[in-house]
Parts: C-alpha cells; structure tokens; sequence
C-alpha cells in the first residue's frame, strides 16, 4: 500500500518535505482490531509536533493521521459489533489500558498507558490502518468522508474545549486562533447557545475575515484588547504569548482553556511578563485539555449530525500531505485541510 512515512524528526520550515511517500505492507488486523481502507485523513496541527519533535512518536518510520474515514476492510475474529464495507472514522485515541481509575471513569484520556493515533501506532496518512475495534466509530450518513474528517479531533478535541470552558447561554467566549478547531467551536456555540457571543483573536487578517463571516461579533489581532472581558477563552495557538494576551482579557472569575498538546519554546519568554495582578488575580483559571476520551466522540458526532454541521475543508492529494503541513505551519488556514486519499 502507498503510505507518507515520517522517518525523522527535523524542523518543517528547514525540511518542507519531512514525509516520504512509500509502498509498504498491508497491515494485519489482531483479534480485536479493525482493518480499514482509507478514504481521507485529515491534517492537524498536532502533526507539526509530531514531526518537529514537541510530542514525538514512540517509533520511527512512523504513518501520521488521527482523522480518519474509511469501510471496514477485515474485521478480527473477536470482532462483533461491526461489519466489513460498514464506513467507520478513527480520531486521536487509539488505545488505553482500560483497567484504571481514569479508564473505569470515562476519562482514558489521562490513562498512563494513553496510545495516540498517529503517534504512538500508524494513522492514516496510507491507504489502510489498523485500529482497535472500540476506537472507531460509525460516520452520520448526511457526511461526506471530508467533512466527516475533521470532526473527528478539530471537532471533538473542540466540543471537550468547549464542555471546559462551562458554557452558558448569554456569555461572552473567546477564541484565540482561528483554525480547523475554533472555526467548528463557534458553529456549535451558535446552535447550542444562541444568546452567546464569541469574540475571535488570530494574527492573520484572512482568519479574522473568516471568523466575522461565520458570525463572530468581533475579530482582532492576537495582542488586541478585546471590546468587553470576556467569561472564558479557548486558546487553540501553539505559542505562550496568546496565554498572557487571553488571561488579560478574562472577566474576574473567568476560565482559560488550553486546547494544545504542546506549546512551542520559541516565545516562552513571554511568561517572564506574567504580572499577577493583571492576569491571574480575581479569581481567574487555566485549564488545560489533556487528549481525548471516547465518549467525546461520540457525543459530538451525533451533535454535529443533529446541527447538520458543514466543516469547511480543503483537500489534497495524499502525496501532497507536506504541502498541507507546510501551509498550516506558515498559517494558511481556512478550516480544515483534508488527504484524500
């Protein structure tokens, strides 16, 4: 099968191809696994992580990809809930131990033994995958394989973001960068709280254009004063100084919530200027989003079934998959960038 595999990790702007394009074989489904045929997989900015080394993979050459759609293939002998040529996505929890407090709880997402999709087994920038059966979930008919893609971690890793942030209707919610994740969070603020406003922060003009067009009551720069404190914040940037810039404009009592796997060195100095008085003090909290757990994905796949949600995606070759990353890194971005494979 054709595959982009990571065989290194190097910094992307000074490797623009890090990815390889290679035929290698066919996995083979365990027990209890599920083979799939890829269809799409979508492009997150947890890839530049990846590759760059921020969160890297447990193995080299590795297979990215933690948005996948696909039909069954195989199902293993264990395998009873699901069928081959049924249509099926995966997102970024692959595995957990199943057997711990956090597993018997609902949150596998802070499980020790976590397995990402895409990082820590092959994802699905190839033409087949494997993944265990209880981590793949039936696609909503009404949803093309594209569209589809990025509900799967932009979209679910943005509805735990927004379950976080304790949402009501009539607040006032910000969102600091404006890509694949916080352009679906604003769609389902609009259908779940229709009395709420959100006030929207990216560097690039284009973004914050985009953010008015699908109804943000205001755009600004990332280090801009917003016209009102706000009662909580999403922060989806992968810098430290959106961090201090968002707790500045929090109302007393407000919530930041951090929706990053990782924040990158470059501007950790920021944090230096951190000044108690005007960014923490009044009650204010930080919040991090930690992974993903299952029933986020299946909560907000019916959600976005039941809100008829249009994803706006562009899509590319899979050969392409370094041309997509790079615009994402250089931050062109108009919602979610799509592998077709």
């Amino acid at each position: 099968m054709k595959a982009m595999l990571l065989k290194k990790l190097v910094p992307l702007l000074e490797n623009p191809h890090p990815l390889e394009l290679m035929d290698v074989p066919v996995p083979t489904p365990a027990d209890r696994d599920l083979l799939i045929r890829v269809a799409v997989c979508g492009v997150c900015h947890t890839e530049l992580d990846e590759i760059e080394g921020r969160t890297p993979p447990m193995k080299l050459p590795l297979i990215p990809g933690h948005q996948v759609v696909g039909t069954i293939e195989q199902t293993g002998r264990e395998v009873t809930d699901y069928r081959p040529g049924e249509r099926v996505g995966v997102a970024w929890i692959f595995a957990s131990c199943g057997n711990c407090d956090y597993c018997k709880a609902g949150l596998e997402n802070l499980c020790r033994q976590f397995k990402a999709t895409g990082r820590d087994a092959d994802g699905g920038y190839a033409e087949y995958m494997v993944v265990p059966a209880q981590s793949a979930y039936r696609i909503p008919a009404l949803f093309t394989d594209s569209q589809a893609a990025p509900l799967l971690c932009a979209g679910a890793i943005g509805y735990r973001s927004l379950k976080l942030s304790k949402p009501t209707n009539g607040m006032h919610l910000g969102l600091t960068g404006f890509g694949a994740s916080g352009h679906l969070v604003l769609i389902m603020v609009q259908h779940a709280y229709p009395e709420a406003e959100v006030y929207v922060f990216a560097r690039n003009p284009l973004e914050r254009e985009f953010a008015r067009e699908l109804g943000a009551v205001w755009a600004g720069d990332t280090s801009a004063e917003s016209p009102c404190k706000l009662d909580a914040i999403i922060d989806t940037t992968p810098a430290w100084r959106p961090v201090l810039e968002a707790l500045r404009n929090l109302a007393p009592g407000g919530r930041l919530v951090i929706n990053a796997i990782r924040k990158e060195d470059g501007d950790k100095d920021q944090l230096l200027q951190l000044n108690y008085p005007e960014h923490l003090w009044m009650e204010k909290e930080i919040k991090s989003v930690a992974n993903i757990c299952r029933q986020d994905v299946t909560d907000f796949l019916k959600l976005a079934a039941d809100m008829r949600m249009q994803p706006e995606v562009e899509e590319y070759p899979l050969a392409e998959a370094n041309r997509a990353l790079c615009e994402l890194k250089t931050g062109k971005i108009r919602g979610a960038k799509v592998l077709v494979i």
